[in-house]
C-alpha cells in the first residue's frame, strides 16, 4: 500500500488516519510547543515527521511469520546453536517516542531445519519497527523464532540505550539496558545458556 493511501487500512481494529490528517496533528504539535508551523523552515516539517514516523513504524505492516516461512532442512545433521551476533536495530518507545538504539543476539539450535541467516536480521527488525518497549520486543523476537522453526531452544539478548532516558527525564546518558529471552534448552541447562552469552558477547 502506498503511503499517500494510508487512511483506507485498518490495524488493530481502527482505521488509518489519512496523509493529510497527520501532518496537520504535527502542525498541532509545532504549534503547542510555541512554534509557527508557517515559518519557512517549518513548512517541510509536517511532510518529514509523517515520513520519518512511517519509516520509524514500518513494522507494523509486516508479518513475522510469513518472512520466517521458508525454511531449509538441507543441514547434514548440525545441531549445535545458530547464533546472529550483534544486530543493529532502532526502535522507538511507546512513552515518549525516543529512540531505543542498541543490538540483538539471537541464537536457536534446530530440530530438524534451519532458516536463512537474515531472516533472523529481518524479524529482529520487524519488531523494532514498532513501538516498543525492549521486554516486549525481546519476547516476541523469541516466539517469532519458536513458533516458525520449533527448535529446540530460542535465546534473544537484546541490550540498547533508551533516549528517554538519555536526552530527557533523569539525562543519563550511555547506561544500556539488557533484556533476554530463553526457551526450551537455553532455559533447562545453565552451561548452555552460559555459553551463548559469552559467545554473544565475544569481539
Amino acid at each position: 500500500m502506498s503511503d499517500e493511501n494510508r487512511g483506507d487500512d485498518v490495524l488493530n481494529g481502527q482505521l488509518r488516519p489519512d496523509r493529510q490528517a497527520a501532518m496537520q496533528a504535527v502542525e498541532t504539535l509545532l504549534a503547542f510547543m510555541g512554534e509557527n508551523p508557517q515559518r519557512s523552515g517549518l513548512l517541510e516539517t509536517p511532510r518529514r515527521v509523517v515520513d520519518a514516523l512511517l519509516e520509524h513504524g514500518r513494522g507494523y505492516d509486516l508479518d513475522p511469520d510469513a518472512i520466517l516461512a521458508r525454511t531449509f532442512d538441507e543441514v547434514e545433521g548440525y545441531d549445535d546453536m545458530v547464533l546472529l551476533q550483534g544486530i543493529r536495530f532502532e526502535s522507538r518507545c511507546e512513552h515518549h517516542l525516543e529512540p531505543i538504539i542498541g543490538v540483538a543476539h539471537v541464537a536457536y539450535l534446530p530440530s530438524d531445519r534451519v532458516v536463512g541467516l537474515s531472516k533472523i536480521a529481518r524479524v529482529v527488525d520487524v519488531f523494532a519497527k514498532r513501538l516498543q518497549v525492549q521486554e516486549r520486543m525481546t519476547a516476541q523476537i523469541a516466539s517469532a523464532i519458536d513458533r516458525a522453526l520449533a527448535p529446540r531452544g530460542v535465546a534473544v539478548w537484546l541490550s540498547a540505550e533508551h533516549f528517554c532516558m538519555a536526552s530527557r527525564g533523569v539525562h543519563k546518558v550511555g547506561v544500556s539496558t539488557h533484556t533476554q529471552r530463553m526457551t526450551g534448552l537455553f532455559a533447562k541447562d545453565v552451561h548452555l545458556a552460559t555459553r551463548f552469552m559469552t559467545l554473544a558477547k565475544a569481539d
